[in-house]
């Protein structure tokens, strides 16, 4: 993974490639934020060989449902796994489009009567309109952030009726006592938002500047969330 984050070979990759790279695990930016805390130990937002292959192996800690801690470094676990920025899907060359979504239809008609009470504009929710039903929960706010980060597949800032499934399904998982995951599962993948991947693993050497740019874009935490919203009314 190293060359492909420090192209001049200088032994230290900067935090604007390893976003870009670090993206491509399928963890929301909450997740990497605290991966790179806590792999850039001196804070210089620089790290060294041995510095990115811990932040490497945080990414497969988390891949792999464990918390991200220095705790969890000495743990087995597989490597991390990492797709192209294009696709939405953690996937490690396996084929996704055979998996049944894991949202049971019947569970999926009373998901869609929810959208559809919001007054959808364009088939689209904004996170104005979903972000009293998150709270409605009462789950804890960065709970509910990683719902939204999960669920927004495309990274637009609004919920189709498909990403809507996605956010009431694990909604329910969390009120359950269920942990909601840190990358969203294959088998939660819309159907309609999966692509086949032709080359598994395949990835661009250097980022483009326009992958760069768009990865800053989207890596604002917790946007329709991080309004402080008094929950004791």
């Amino acid at each position: 993974f190293l060359p492909q984050v420090d192209s001049a070979n200088a032994g230290r990759v900067l935090a604007s490639d390893a976003a870009v790279f670090l993206k491509k695990s399928g963890l929301t930016d909450l997740v990497l934020g605290k991966i790179w805390d806590l792999a850039d130990t001196d804070g210089k937002g620089i790290l060294n060989k041995q510095e990115f292959f811990v932040a490497l192996r945080l990414v497969a800690c988390a891949q792999n449902g464990l918390d991200v801690s220095l705790n969890s470094l000495n743990l087995p676990v597989p490597p991390p796994r990492f797709t192209d920025t294009s696709s939405p899907l953690l996937l490690s060359g396996t084929a996704s489009s055979d998996l049944p979504w894991a949202v049971k239809l019947e569970d999926k008609v009373k998901y869609d009567a929810i959208f559809d009470s919001l007054n959808p504009v364009n088939g689209l929710l904004s996170g104005d309109k979903v972000k009293p039903v998150l709270l409605n929960s009462k789950l804890p706010v960065d709970i509910l952030g990683r719902v939204w980060e999960l669920s927004d597949i495309d990274r637009d800032g609004m919920l189709d009726r498909d990403e809507f499934a996605v956010a009431m399904f694990l909604v329910y998982c969390a009120l359950e006592k269920e942990p909601v995951p840190m990358s969203l599962p294959a088998a939660l993948v819309p159907p309609s938002k999966r692509k086949p991947l032709s080359v598994p693993g395949a990835m661009p050497l250097i980022p483009s500047a326009t992958s760069t740019k768009e990865s800053h874009q989207s890596l604002p935490p917790v946007g329709i969330l991080a309004a402080k919203t008094p929950l004791t009314q």
